[in-house]
């Protein structure tokens, strides 16, 4: 299974202490040291399971070429008309998804085309699943844009979540599903999409990464 590189660090902190209590268990005879390293190693295999980096079919499907796809696996929270004050300037659509610890937390680009514009803003860290978390919370903003279409993308952390990790900037390029960064622990993703795409998702929809379409282009090339 591969692991997304920044979670190495949470995976192997945890087993040092189990490992001590372990060796000092069978040292000194005493079961209650060996049953006290459990926890520990059952924190580092979850760990090992939040930071999981599965393959998803845009690795190796290409991507329609009109086809807006999630960003992240979770459950859609806002799909069609924005909620107020959270889009950028302009007139936009939103698709909103929220991820919950147990969801693969590794980001992907939704679209293709090049990062024109990379912003990150420190705020709180409330649920994301609450409306303000949208406009309160820490985030990353990423504008990508392909000829005329522009499609904006937001990083967003959770009560749980302290840091977003975005390994794109201004020019580069992004192809559709690319991994392009990771939140840790529970957080939220926003897509914006212009109003002539189709939102292809309802309210309470689960989505995955890289796999399902949220929006469409009209077919104009």
């Amino acid at each position: 299974m591969r692991i997304d590189p920044a979670g190495w660090p949470f995976i192997t902190g945890p087993l040092a202490p189990a490992a001590l209590l372990a060796a000092g268990g069978r040292a000194t005879g005493r079961r209650g040291l060996r049953v006290a390293a459990w926890p520990f190693l059952g924190l580092s295999a979850y760990m090992a399971l939040f930071f999981r980096d599965p393959d998803r079919r845009c690795d190796t499907t290409p991507v329609a070429t009109d086809d807006v796809i999630s960003p992240a696996d979770g459950v859609v929270m806002v799909a069609g008309e924005p909620q107020e004050g959270v889009a950028p300037e302009g007139d936009w659509q939103q698709i909103s998804v929220f991820l919950s610890v147990v969801d693969v937390h590794v980001n992907r680009s939704p679209y293709r085309g090049e990062v024109v514009e990379n912003s990150y803003r420190k705020g709180s860290f409330l649920a994301a699943y609450r409306k303000e978390s949208a406009h309160r919370n820490e985030r990353s903003e990423i504008w990508l844009r392909d000829g005329e279409r522009t499609v904006v993308f937001r990083q967003i952390v959770g009560v749980l979540a302290r840091r977003i990790v975005t390994r794109t900037g201004p020019g580069r390029s992004l192809a559709t599903g690319e991994r392009m960064g990771l939140m840790k622990f529970g957080s939220r993703m926003d897509v914006f999409v212009p109003r002539e795409c189709e939102v292809l998702v309802t309210k309470g929809q689960r989505v995955r990464g890289g796999e399902t379409v949220i929006a469409r282009w009209p077919s104009t090339r």
